[in-house]
């Protein structure tokens, strides 16, 4: 079986692939991140001081609604720092890697009120940490009157204790 010649090929340019450098443009942290990660230092503090658990879960939830309660700097920032990550997927994870050292500090907080039989809510502190974080990063859209009522109903059903009484 006869085969037919290939044609002769003609040299292309070689492909020129745009230099990717090892940090991105704008390599530092942005207002938000530094925020987070200086609260979950707090935390982490806070988790790991010679107070009771259950003063702890309470004075977490105290700091977690002065920064994110209505009008306070945090809740703008990390705003502004999600819609300037939607493009940069390193400003991103960054953000992201940010949040979850704030959600893992309170985890521990959490997790020694657990261990204490201090915690009445029935979730693992994990699950729990991701969902008072959440409600507290919501308090920034309720009305600043609101914010200590919503604070107080959380502690009372994470740890039991009357804030009144």
């Amino acid at each position: 079986m006869a085969r037919g010649r290939k044609g002769k090929r003609t040299k292309s340019r070689p492909r020129v692939r745009p230099r990717r450098s090892a940090l991105a443009p704008n390599a530092r942290p942005l207002a938000a991140e530094r925020a987070l990660l200086a609260l979950a230092s707090d935390l982490t503090a806070l988790g790991r001081a010679e107070t009771s658990p259950r003063a702890a879960v309470t004075a977490a939830l105290d700091a977690l609604a002065a920064v994110f309660q209505r009008g306070a700097p945090l809740p703008l920032a990390l705003a502004a720092a999600r819609i300037g990550a939607r493009r940069d997927k390193t400003r991103a994870l960054a953000l992201a890697w940010a949040r979850e050292q704030l959600r893992l500090g309170l985890g521990e907080i959490l997790a020694r009120a657990a261990a204490a039989g201090d915690l009445r809510a029935s979730l693992p502190a994990e699950p729990l940490a991701w969902f008072v974080l959440a409600a507290c990063e919501s308090l920034a859209d309720e009305p600043p009157q609101a914010a200590p009522d919503r604070i107080r109903l959380l502690g009372e059903w994470l740890t039991g204790a009357r804030g009144d009484a």
